[in-house]
């Protein structure tokens, strides 16, 4: 996820020689780029990396911490919402090719609580989830996989949350659905997911 926060050529510069050792001139070549302008592009990944917030290891935490979020959200509490974002959290959706529309990428603890206040009906088909290893959450209307969300917990606050929408992606993630005693609206049980990539 933080790789993502880089542009393209950004993240070809670093990954090509961070990870791969892949000599500047030719990363140049290949961006059609001077070689100090490759340099460059790698140095200033490699500080944005370096400044991405550090993600609490504590799963229960981050549980906490989005739980409230989504209870915040249900019950239409701006100022609840506010406590429980970073002042600079970011909020990605990603719709696809398919939800165009729907992706959109806000900035800001007052811009993300408006953003998702406008999401409270979907409360009660939202399900916990284990996604990449952090605590997150799918959402899942009447038994379909809609969204898949990975938060960023970090000193107790949401730094950044990754919503994808994008139903060809979704249908590609390996999904493990166990049961569990309630049931939503429908009467369709639904479970804790733990998502693969």
């Amino acid at each position: 996820m933080v790789l993502e926060e880089l542009t393209p050529a950004e993240r070809l510069a670093f990954v090509l020689h961070d990870v791969f050792a892949v000599p500047f001139a030719d990363i140049a070549a290949t961006l059609d780029r001077s070689e100090a302008a490759a340099q460059q592009l790698a140095s200033r990944a490699r500080r944005r990396l370096r400044n991405s917030p550090e993600p609490d290891a504590d799963l229960a935490r981050q549980r906490r911490v989005i739980d409230a979020f989504f209870a915040a959200s249900r019950d239409g509490d701006f100022d609840a919402l506010l406590e429980v974002l970073d002042p600079d959290v970011q909020l990605r959706i990603d719709g696809g090719t398919l939800r165009a529309d729907a992706s959109l990428v806000r900035h800001g603890a007052e811009d993300v609580a408006a953003h998702t206040v406008t999401y409270s009906k979907l409360y009660p088909f939202i399900r916990p989830a284990l996604v990449n290893g952090a605590a997150g959450a799918v959402v899942a209307p009447h038994g379909h996989v809609f969204s898949v969300m990975a938060f960023t917990v970090t000193n107790g606050k949401i730094a950044h949350i990754d919503s994808l929408v994008d139903p060809e992606r979704l249908a590609r993630l390996d999904l493990n659905l166990s049961p569990i005693a309630d049931e939503d609206a429908d009467g369709l049980a639904l479970g804790a997911l733990e998502l693969e990539r």
